[in-house]
Protein backbone atom coordinates (compact mmCIF):
# COMPACT_ATOMS: atom_id res chain seq x y z
CA UNK A 1 0.00 0.00 0.00
CA UNK A 2 1.37 3.43 -0.96
CA UNK A 3 1.34 6.06 1.78
CA UNK A 4 1.19 9.85 1.51
CA UNK A 5 4.88 10.16 0.58
CA UNK A 6 4.61 7.47 -2.08
CA UNK A 7 6.32 4.72 -0.12
CA UNK A 8 5.02 1.19 -0.36
CA UNK A 9 4.31 -0.31 3.06
CA UNK A 10 4.05 -4.12 2.86
CA UNK A 11 0.74 -5.60 4.00
CA UNK A 12 2.55 -8.04 6.27
CA UNK A 13 4.18 -5.14 8.15
CA UNK A 14 0.82 -3.42 8.59
CA UNK A 15 -0.61 -6.68 9.93
CA UNK A 16 2.40 -7.39 12.16
CA UNK A 17 2.43 -3.93 13.74
CA UNK A 18 -1.28 -3.11 13.62
CA UNK A 19 -0.38 0.27 12.18
CA UNK A 20 -1.63 2.37 9.29
CA UNK A 21 0.41 3.91 6.48
CA UNK A 22 1.32 7.59 6.87
CA UNK A 23 -1.55 9.69 5.55
CA UNK A 24 -0.24 13.23 6.04
CA UNK A 25 0.88 15.42 8.91
CA UNK A 26 -2.61 16.25 10.13
CA UNK A 27 -4.30 12.88 9.75
CA UNK A 28 -4.83 12.41 13.49
CA UNK A 29 -5.42 16.02 14.48
CA UNK A 30 -8.22 16.18 17.05
CA UNK A 31 -8.49 12.40 17.51
CA UNK A 32 -8.88 11.69 21.26
CA UNK A 33 -6.92 9.02 23.10
CA UNK A 34 -6.65 7.63 26.64
CA UNK A 35 -3.38 7.84 28.55
CA UNK A 36 -1.78 4.66 29.81
CA UNK A 37 -0.52 4.43 33.38
CA UNK A 38 1.99 2.21 35.18
CA UNK A 39 1.30 -0.50 37.71
CA UNK A 40 2.22 1.12 41.04
CA UNK A 41 2.98 -0.59 44.33
CA UNK A 42 2.77 2.18 46.95
CA UNK A 43 5.34 2.60 49.72
CA UNK A 44 3.90 3.58 53.11
CA UNK A 45 6.65 2.15 55.33
CA UNK A 46 8.99 4.77 56.78
CA UNK A 47 11.70 2.13 57.19
CA UNK A 48 11.64 1.11 53.52
CA UNK A 49 15.02 1.44 51.78
CA UNK A 50 15.32 1.96 48.04
CA UNK A 51 19.08 1.36 48.00
CA UNK A 52 20.24 -1.87 46.37
CA UNK A 53 23.77 -3.24 46.49
CA UNK A 54 24.10 -3.75 42.73
CA UNK A 55 22.25 -4.00 39.42
CA UNK A 56 21.59 -7.70 39.89
CA UNK A 57 19.60 -7.02 43.03
CA UNK A 58 17.74 -4.20 41.30
CA UNK A 59 16.78 -6.47 38.40
CA UNK A 60 15.63 -9.25 40.72
CA UNK A 61 13.54 -6.89 42.86
CA UNK A 62 12.00 -5.38 39.71
CA UNK A 63 10.97 -8.84 38.52
CA UNK A 64 13.18 -8.91 35.42
CA UNK A 65 12.03 -11.60 33.01
CA UNK A 66 12.27 -12.91 29.47
CA UNK A 67 10.39 -10.76 26.95
CA UNK A 68 10.42 -7.58 29.03
CA UNK A 69 10.79 -4.03 27.71
CA UNK A 70 13.41 -1.84 29.33
CA UNK A 71 14.18 1.82 28.67
CA UNK A 72 17.12 4.23 28.77
CA UNK A 73 17.92 7.87 28.06
CA UNK A 74 20.87 9.10 25.97
CA UNK A 75 21.84 12.38 27.64
CA UNK A 76 25.43 11.07 27.99
CA UNK A 77 25.60 10.45 24.22
CA UNK A 78 28.90 8.79 23.24
CA UNK A 79 29.98 8.84 26.89
CA UNK A 80 27.11 6.65 28.11
CA UNK A 81 27.98 3.64 30.30
CA UNK A 82 24.53 2.79 31.69
CA UNK A 83 23.01 0.86 28.78
CA UNK A 84 25.88 -1.60 28.41
CA UNK A 85 26.23 -1.93 32.19
CA UNK A 86 22.59 -2.98 32.56
CA UNK A 87 22.56 -5.22 29.50
CA UNK A 88 25.71 -7.04 30.59
CA UNK A 89 23.99 -7.99 33.85
CA UNK A 90 20.84 -9.06 32.00
CA UNK A 91 23.03 -11.18 29.73
CA UNK A 92 24.73 -12.79 32.73
CA UNK A 93 21.30 -13.63 34.12
CA UNK A 94 20.50 -15.48 30.89
CA UNK A 95 17.40 -13.43 30.08
CA UNK A 96 16.23 -13.44 26.46
CA UNK A 97 13.89 -11.68 24.04
CA UNK A 98 14.49 -8.22 25.51
CA UNK A 99 13.09 -5.09 23.88
CA UNK A 100 15.19 -1.96 24.36
CA UNK A 101 13.24 1.29 24.24
CA UNK A 102 15.91 3.99 24.23
CA UNK A 103 15.68 7.67 23.37
CA UNK A 104 18.70 6.92 21.14
CA UNK A 105 21.53 4.41 20.73
CA UNK A 106 25.02 5.09 19.43
CA UNK A 107 28.64 4.03 19.25
CA UNK A 108 28.85 3.82 23.03
CA UNK A 109 26.62 0.78 22.79
CA UNK A 110 28.57 -1.32 20.27
CA UNK A 111 28.95 -4.01 22.96
CA UNK A 112 25.25 -4.86 22.49
CA UNK A 113 25.84 -6.44 19.07
CA UNK A 114 26.70 -9.93 20.44
CA UNK A 115 23.52 -9.74 22.53
CA UNK A 116 21.56 -9.02 19.36
CA UNK A 117 23.20 -11.97 17.65
CA UNK A 118 22.45 -14.44 20.47
CA UNK A 119 18.82 -13.38 20.99
CA UNK A 120 19.23 -11.54 24.28
CA UNK A 121 17.95 -8.43 22.48
CA UNK A 122 15.30 -9.12 19.85
CA UNK A 123 13.59 -5.74 19.36
CA UNK A 124 14.82 -2.15 19.47
CA UNK A 125 12.76 1.04 19.72
CA UNK A 126 14.78 4.23 19.39
CA UNK A 127 14.99 7.51 17.53
CA UNK A 128 17.72 5.77 15.56
CA UNK A 129 21.00 3.96 15.94
CA UNK A 130 24.59 4.70 15.05
CA UNK A 131 27.69 2.55 15.04
CA UNK A 132 27.79 -1.23 14.96
CA UNK A 133 24.20 -1.64 16.16
CA UNK A 134 22.94 0.07 13.01
CA UNK A 135 25.18 -2.19 10.94
CA UNK A 136 23.88 -5.30 12.72
CA UNK A 137 20.24 -4.32 12.18
CA UNK A 138 20.86 -3.49 8.53
CA UNK A 139 22.42 -6.90 8.01
CA UNK A 140 19.38 -8.67 9.49
CA UNK A 141 20.90 -9.79 12.79
CA UNK A 142 18.04 -8.43 14.93
CA UNK A 143 15.35 -11.10 15.15
CA UNK A 144 12.49 -8.63 15.47
CA UNK A 145 12.00 -5.08 14.23
CA UNK A 146 13.84 -1.84 14.84
CA UNK A 147 11.16 0.81 15.34
CA UNK A 148 12.54 4.31 14.84
CA UNK A 149 10.54 7.20 16.25
CA UNK A 150 11.06 10.90 16.73
CA UNK A 151 11.56 12.18 20.26
CA UNK A 152 7.92 13.27 20.33
CA UNK A 153 6.87 9.97 18.80
CA UNK A 154 8.62 8.02 21.56
CA UNK A 155 6.68 9.92 24.20
CA UNK A 156 3.45 9.34 22.27
CA UNK A 157 4.08 5.59 22.10
CA UNK A 158 4.75 5.30 25.85
CA UNK A 159 1.93 7.62 26.94
CA UNK A 160 -0.66 5.77 24.85
CA UNK A 161 0.52 2.36 26.04
CA UNK A 162 1.64 1.25 22.60
CA UNK A 163 5.02 0.70 24.27
CA UNK A 164 4.75 -0.56 27.83
CA UNK A 165 8.01 -0.19 29.74
CA UNK A 166 8.56 -2.84 32.42
CA UNK A 167 11.73 -1.33 33.88
CA UNK A 168 13.21 2.12 33.20
CA UNK A 169 16.87 2.75 34.00
CA UNK A 170 17.67 6.40 34.61
CA UNK A 171 21.30 7.46 34.70
CA UNK A 172 21.32 10.20 37.35
CA UNK A 173 24.38 12.46 37.82
CA UNK A 174 23.19 13.00 41.40
CA UNK A 175 20.63 11.11 43.43
CA UNK A 176 19.71 10.69 47.08
CA UNK A 177 18.86 7.41 48.80
CA UNK A 178 15.15 7.90 48.16
CA UNK A 179 15.40 8.53 44.42
CA UNK A 180 15.41 12.29 43.83
CA UNK A 181 17.44 12.60 40.61
CA UNK A 182 19.18 15.63 39.15
CA UNK A 183 21.19 16.09 35.97
CA UNK A 184 23.74 18.30 37.72
CA UNK A 185 25.86 18.42 40.86
CA UNK A 186 28.00 15.33 40.38
CA UNK A 187 31.07 14.16 38.49
CA UNK A 188 29.06 13.05 35.44
CA UNK A 189 26.74 15.99 34.82
CA UNK A 190 24.55 15.90 31.70
CA UNK A 191 22.46 18.99 32.50
CA UNK A 192 18.92 17.71 32.11
CA UNK A 193 17.02 14.41 32.21
CA UNK A 194 14.25 15.41 29.82
CA UNK A 195 13.95 12.11 27.94
CA UNK A 196 13.35 10.22 31.18
CA UNK A 197 10.29 12.16 32.37
CA UNK A 198 7.95 9.93 30.39
CA UNK A 199 9.73 6.79 31.62
CA UNK A 200 9.38 7.94 35.22
CA UNK A 201 5.67 8.58 34.72
CA UNK A 202 4.75 5.42 32.83
CA UNK A 203 7.22 2.59 33.51
CA UNK A 204 6.11 -0.09 35.98
CA UNK A 205 9.50 0.04 37.74
CA UNK A 206 12.17 2.75 37.71
CA UNK A 207 15.77 2.29 38.78
CA UNK A 208 17.98 5.33 39.33
CA UNK A 209 21.63 4.55 38.63
CA UNK A 210 24.07 7.10 40.00
CA UNK A 211 27.78 7.58 40.66
CA UNK A 212 27.15 10.40 43.10
CA UNK A 213 24.89 9.66 46.07
CA UNK A 214 24.08 12.93 47.85
CA UNK A 215 22.32 13.75 51.14
CA UNK A 216 18.53 13.70 51.18
CA UNK A 217 16.69 15.62 49.82
CA UNK A 218 18.36 16.23 46.44
CA UNK A 219 16.18 19.23 45.61
CA UNK A 220 14.75 20.46 43.38
CA UNK A 221 14.61 17.07 41.61
CA UNK A 222 14.44 16.58 37.87
CA UNK A 223 12.94 13.13 38.44
CA UNK A 224 11.08 12.84 41.75
CA UNK A 225 11.41 10.19 44.45
CA UNK A 226 7.73 9.44 43.81
CA UNK A 227 8.72 7.83 40.48
CA UNK A 228 11.73 5.79 41.62
CA UNK A 229 11.59 2.24 43.00
CA UNK A 230 15.28 1.55 43.58
CA UNK A 231 18.59 3.40 43.70
CA UNK A 232 21.82 1.73 42.62
CA UNK A 233 25.22 3.34 43.17
CA UNK A 234 27.98 2.45 40.70
CA UNK A 235 31.51 3.68 40.01
CA UNK A 236 30.68 5.64 36.85
CA UNK A 237 27.56 6.23 34.72
CA UNK A 238 29.25 8.09 31.89
CA UNK A 239 32.06 10.23 30.52
CA UNK A 240 30.93 13.86 30.14
CA UNK A 241 33.88 14.65 27.85
CA UNK A 242 32.23 12.52 25.18
CA UNK A 243 28.91 14.35 25.23
CA UNK A 244 30.16 16.90 22.67
CA UNK A 245 31.30 14.52 19.94
CA UNK A 246 30.87 14.18 16.21
CA UNK A 247 28.39 16.64 14.78
CA UNK A 248 27.93 18.60 18.00
CA UNK A 249 30.99 20.78 17.49
CA UNK A 250 31.66 24.14 15.78
CA UNK A 251 33.09 23.94 12.26
CA UNK A 252 35.91 25.58 10.34
CA UNK A 253 34.90 23.89 7.07
CA UNK A 254 34.48 26.63 4.46
CA UNK A 255 31.63 24.83 2.70
CA UNK A 256 29.68 24.55 5.94
CA UNK A 257 30.40 28.17 6.77
CA UNK A 258 29.03 29.19 3.35
CA UNK A 259 25.84 27.23 4.00
CA UNK A 260 25.61 28.82 7.43
CA UNK A 261 25.77 32.28 5.85
CA UNK A 262 23.05 31.37 3.33
CA UNK A 263 20.93 30.04 6.20
CA UNK A 264 21.41 33.23 8.20
CA UNK A 265 20.35 35.33 5.24
CA UNK A 266 17.22 33.20 4.78
CA UNK A 267 16.25 33.75 8.42
CA UNK A 268 17.07 37.45 8.40
CA UNK A 269 15.05 38.13 5.24
CA UNK A 270 11.85 36.20 5.93
CA UNK A 271 8.78 37.57 7.74
CA UNK A 272 9.16 35.90 11.12
CA UNK A 273 12.52 37.52 11.90
CA UNK A 274 11.41 40.23 14.26
CA UNK A 275 11.74 41.04 17.93
CA UNK A 276 10.55 38.11 20.02
CA UNK A 277 11.03 35.42 17.34
CA UNK A 278 11.51 31.80 18.41
CA UNK A 279 14.28 29.56 17.14
CA UNK A 280 15.83 26.12 17.27
CA UNK A 281 18.94 24.86 15.59
CA UNK A 282 20.42 21.40 15.21
CA UNK A 283 23.89 20.32 16.31
CA UNK A 284 25.59 20.05 12.92
CA UNK A 285 28.58 22.29 12.29
CA UNK A 286 26.73 24.46 9.76
CA UNK A 287 23.73 24.81 12.06
CA UNK A 288 25.90 25.91 14.97
CA UNK A 289 27.74 28.35 12.70
CA UNK A 290 24.44 29.83 11.51
CA UNK A 291 23.51 30.63 15.11
CA UNK A 292 26.81 32.45 15.59
CA UNK A 293 26.38 34.51 12.40
CA UNK A 294 22.73 35.26 13.17
CA UNK A 295 23.83 36.81 16.47
CA UNK A 296 25.64 39.59 14.59
CA UNK A 297 22.51 40.53 12.63
CA UNK A 298 20.39 40.48 15.79
CA UNK A 299 22.79 42.92 17.41
CA UNK A 300 22.85 45.16 14.33
CA UNK A 301 19.06 45.32 14.10
CA UNK A 302 18.34 45.44 17.81
CA UNK A 303 16.34 42.21 17.64
CA UNK A 304 16.09 39.79 20.56
CA UNK A 305 14.88 36.23 20.52
CA UNK A 306 11.82 35.38 22.59
CA UNK A 307 12.85 31.80 23.28
CA UNK A 308 15.19 29.12 22.05
CA UNK A 309 14.26 25.48 22.50
CA UNK A 310 15.52 21.93 22.05
CA UNK A 311 18.99 20.50 22.34
CA UNK A 312 21.31 23.33 23.32
CA UNK A 313 24.90 24.26 22.52
CA UNK A 314 27.29 26.99 23.65
CA UNK A 315 26.24 29.51 20.94
CA UNK A 316 22.60 29.36 22.08
CA UNK A 317 23.65 29.72 25.72
CA UNK A 318 25.86 32.68 24.79
CA UNK A 319 22.73 34.39 23.46
CA UNK A 320 21.15 34.01 26.88
CA UNK A 321 24.23 35.23 28.75
CA UNK A 322 24.46 38.26 26.45
CA UNK A 323 20.79 39.20 26.85
CA UNK A 324 19.84 38.34 23.25
CA UNK A 325 17.26 35.70 24.17
CA UNK A 326 14.67 35.89 26.94
CA UNK A 327 14.55 32.20 27.92
CA UNK A 328 15.99 28.85 26.84
CA UNK A 329 13.85 25.71 27.04
CA UNK A 330 16.18 22.74 27.36
CA UNK A 331 15.62 19.11 26.38
CA UNK A 332 19.27 18.09 25.96
CA UNK A 333 22.71 19.60 26.39
CA UNK A 334 25.15 18.91 23.59
CA UNK A 335 28.31 20.31 25.12
CA UNK A 336 29.81 21.04 28.52
CA UNK A 337 29.18 24.77 28.22
CA UNK A 338 25.45 24.14 27.83
CA UNK A 339 25.52 21.85 30.87
CA UNK A 340 27.18 24.57 32.95
CA UNK A 341 24.67 27.14 31.70
CA UNK A 342 21.76 25.21 33.27
CA UNK A 343 22.38 27.24 36.43
CA UNK A 344 21.14 30.41 34.65
CA UNK A 345 17.67 31.16 36.09
CA UNK A 346 16.30 31.75 32.57
CA UNK A 347 17.57 28.38 31.34
CA UNK A 348 14.62 26.04 31.93
CA UNK A 349 14.35 22.28 31.76
CA UNK A 350 11.37 20.84 29.86
CA UNK A 351 10.32 17.27 29.25
CA UNK A 352 10.53 15.63 25.84
CA UNK A 353 6.74 15.37 25.97
CA UNK A 354 6.23 19.09 26.53
CA UNK A 355 8.74 19.68 23.77
CA UNK A 356 7.37 17.49 21.01
CA UNK A 357 4.65 14.95 21.88
CA UNK A 358 2.06 15.36 19.08
CA UNK A 359 -0.72 14.00 21.30
CA UNK A 360 -0.75 16.61 24.03
CA UNK A 361 -2.64 19.90 24.20
CA UNK A 362 0.17 21.87 22.61
CA UNK A 363 3.90 21.09 22.35
CA UNK A 364 6.62 23.76 22.31
CA UNK A 365 7.54 22.84 18.73
CA UNK A 366 4.19 24.32 17.63
CA UNK A 367 5.37 27.74 18.81
CA UNK A 368 8.58 27.76 16.78
CA UNK A 369 9.12 30.42 14.13
CA UNK A 370 12.34 28.91 12.76
CA UNK A 371 14.04 25.56 13.02
CA UNK A 372 17.39 24.82 11.37
CA UNK A 373 17.95 21.13 10.64
CA UNK A 374 20.46 18.92 8.84
CA UNK A 375 19.79 15.95 6.57
CA UNK A 376 21.65 13.08 4.93
CA UNK A 377 19.51 13.42 1.79
CA UNK A 378 16.75 15.63 0.43
CA UNK A 379 14.77 14.70 -2.67
CA UNK A 380 12.92 16.77 -5.26
CA UNK A 381 9.72 16.32 -3.23
CA UNK A 382 11.51 17.92 -0.24
CA UNK A 383 11.36 14.62 1.69
CA UNK A 384 14.30 14.22 4.08
CA UNK A 385 16.29 11.20 5.17
CA UNK A 386 18.25 11.39 8.43
CA UNK A 387 18.48 7.69 9.34
CA UNK A 388 19.68 5.49 6.45
CA UNK A 389 22.93 6.17 4.62
CA UNK A 390 23.23 6.14 0.85
CA UNK A 391 24.72 2.65 1.18
CA UNK A 392 21.56 1.35 2.85
CA UNK A 393 23.01 1.06 6.35
CA UNK A 394 21.26 2.60 9.34
CA UNK A 395 23.56 5.36 10.50
CA UNK A 396 21.51 8.14 12.09
CA UNK A 397 18.55 9.13 14.20
CA UNK A 398 15.31 11.04 13.73
CA UNK A 399 15.68 12.90 17.02
CA UNK A 400 13.39 15.92 16.95
CA UNK A 401 13.67 16.34 13.16
CA UNK A 402 10.08 15.41 12.20
CA UNK A 403 8.64 17.09 15.31
CA UNK A 404 10.21 20.49 14.80
CA UNK A 405 9.88 20.37 11.01
CA UNK A 406 6.12 20.00 11.31
CA UNK A 407 5.75 22.47 14.15
CA UNK A 408 7.82 25.43 12.95
CA UNK A 409 6.50 28.22 10.73
CA UNK A 410 9.71 28.13 8.70
CA UNK A 411 11.66 24.88 8.52
CA UNK A 412 15.12 25.23 6.98
CA UNK A 413 17.19 22.17 6.11
CA UNK A 414 20.94 22.57 5.61
CA UNK A 415 22.34 19.88 3.33
CA UNK A 416 25.49 19.94 1.17
CA UNK A 417 24.94 19.20 -2.50
CA UNK A 418 27.30 16.23 -2.25
CA UNK A 419 28.14 13.95 0.65
CA UNK A 420 31.57 12.84 -0.52
CA UNK A 421 30.88 11.57 -4.03
CA UNK A 422 27.20 10.90 -3.35
CA UNK A 423 24.47 13.40 -4.35
CA UNK A 424 22.65 14.51 -1.22
CA UNK A 425 20.03 16.30 -3.34
CA UNK A 426 18.43 13.52 -5.35
CA UNK A 427 15.30 12.33 -7.13
CA UNK A 428 14.18 10.09 -4.27
CA UNK A 429 15.73 9.70 -0.84
CA UNK A 430 16.79 6.24 0.27
CA UNK A 431 14.34 6.35 3.18
CA UNK A 432 11.80 9.01 4.09
CA UNK A 433 12.02 10.14 7.71
CA UNK A 434 10.51 13.64 7.44
CA UNK A 435 7.84 14.36 4.80
CA UNK A 436 8.33 17.13 2.27
CA UNK A 437 5.15 18.86 3.39
CA UNK A 438 7.05 19.84 6.56
CA UNK A 439 10.06 21.37 4.77
CA UNK A 440 10.05 24.99 3.60
CA UNK A 441 13.61 25.82 2.53
CA UNK A 442 16.66 23.73 1.58
CA UNK A 443 20.07 25.40 1.89
CA UNK A 444 23.05 23.91 0.04
CA UNK A 445 26.52 25.12 -0.86
CA UNK A 446 25.33 25.56 -4.45
CA UNK A 447 22.18 27.53 -3.75
CA UNK A 448 18.89 27.70 -1.89
CA UNK A 449 15.61 26.02 -2.89
CA UNK A 450 12.22 27.07 -1.53
CA UNK A 451 9.32 24.62 -1.43
CA UNK A 452 6.85 25.84 -4.10
CA UNK A 453 4.03 25.73 -1.54
CA UNK A 454 5.78 28.59 0.28
CA UNK A 455 5.46 31.35 -2.30
CA UNK A 456 5.50 33.90 0.53
CA UNK A 457 9.01 32.89 1.53
CA UNK A 458 10.15 32.71 -2.09
CA UNK A 459 8.91 36.23 -2.78
CA UNK A 460 10.62 37.57 0.34
CA UNK A 461 13.96 36.06 -0.66
CA UNK A 462 13.62 37.21 -4.26
CA UNK A 463 12.98 40.74 -3.06
CA UNK A 464 15.96 40.65 -0.69
CA UNK A 465 18.25 39.15 -3.37
CA UNK A 466 20.37 37.77 -0.54
CA UNK A 467 20.99 34.15 -1.61
CA UNK A 468 21.38 32.28 -4.93
CA UNK A 469 17.90 30.82 -5.49
CA UNK A 470 17.48 27.55 -7.38
CA UNK A 471 14.69 25.07 -7.79
CA UNK A 472 15.19 21.78 -6.01
CA UNK A 473 15.32 20.09 -9.42
CA UNK A 474 18.11 22.43 -10.51
CA UNK A 475 20.11 21.52 -7.42
CA UNK A 476 19.63 17.83 -8.10
CA UNK A 477 20.71 18.29 -11.73
CA UNK A 478 23.87 20.13 -10.65
CA UNK A 479 24.70 17.27 -8.28
CA UNK A 480 24.13 14.65 -10.98
CA UNK A 481 26.19 16.64 -13.49
CA UNK A 482 29.17 16.54 -11.12
CA UNK A 483 29.16 12.91 -10.02
CA UNK A 484 26.49 11.22 -12.13
CA UNK A 485 23.17 9.74 -11.12
CA UNK A 486 23.74 7.06 -8.49
CA UNK A 487 22.37 3.58 -8.78
CA UNK A 488 19.66 2.83 -6.22
CA UNK A 489 20.70 0.85 -3.17
CA UNK A 490 20.03 -2.86 -3.55
CA UNK A 491 18.03 -4.25 -0.64
CA UNK A 492 16.87 -7.76 0.20
CA UNK A 493 13.17 -8.44 0.74
CA UNK A 494 13.18 -8.65 4.53
CA UNK A 495 12.03 -5.58 6.44
CA UNK A 496 14.36 -5.00 9.40
CA UNK A 497 12.95 -1.69 10.62
CA UNK A 498 10.18 0.83 10.28
CA UNK A 499 10.25 4.60 10.31
CA UNK A 500 7.29 5.85 12.28
CA UNK A 501 5.68 9.19 11.65
CA UNK A 502 5.02 11.33 14.71
CA UNK A 503 1.44 10.05 14.93
CA UNK A 504 2.45 6.38 14.91
CA UNK A 505 1.62 5.65 11.28
CA UNK A 506 4.35 4.18 9.06
CA UNK A 507 6.40 6.67 7.07
CA UNK A 508 8.71 4.09 5.48
CA UNK A 509 10.32 0.73 6.00
CA UNK A 510 14.00 -0.18 6.15
CA UNK A 511 15.00 -3.36 4.39
CA UNK A 512 17.97 -5.60 4.96
CA UNK A 513 20.97 -4.80 2.80
CA UNK A 514 21.86 -7.52 0.32
CA UNK A 515 24.62 -9.88 1.54
CA UNK A 516 27.12 -8.80 -1.13
CA UNK A 517 26.84 -5.24 0.19
CA UNK A 518 27.93 -6.19 3.72
CA UNK A 519 30.84 -4.17 5.04
CA UNK A 520 33.91 -5.80 6.53
CA UNK A 521 34.16 -5.74 10.31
Amino acid sequence: MLNAVGREIPDEILEQTGKEPFQGNHYKDGVPFTKSGPTIIPVMNNEHSKLVKDLHEALVKCGAHDGMTISFHHHFRDGDLVVCMVMEEIHRMGLKNITICASSLGKAHNALVPMIEDGTITNIESSGVRGNIGKAISEGKLQGLAVMRSHGGRVRAIVTGETHVDIAFIGAPTCDDYGNCRGVGGKTDCGVLSYSYVDGNHADKCVAITDCLVPYPNYPPHISQTKIDYVCVVDAIGDPSKIATGAAKPTTDQRKLLMAEYCTQVVANTPYFKDGFSYQTGVGGASIASTISLTKIMEERGIKMGFGVGGLTKPMCDLLDNGLVRVLLDTQDFDLDAIKNVKNPNHHRISAGAYANPLNKGAFVNKLDYVILASLEVDIHFNCNVVVGSDGYITGAQGGHPDTAQGAKCTIVICPLLQGRIPAICTDVTTVTTPGESIDVVVTDYGVAVNPKRQDLLEALQKADCVPLKTIEELRDIAYSIVGEPQPVQFADRVVGIIEARDGTIMDVVRQVKPFAFKEN
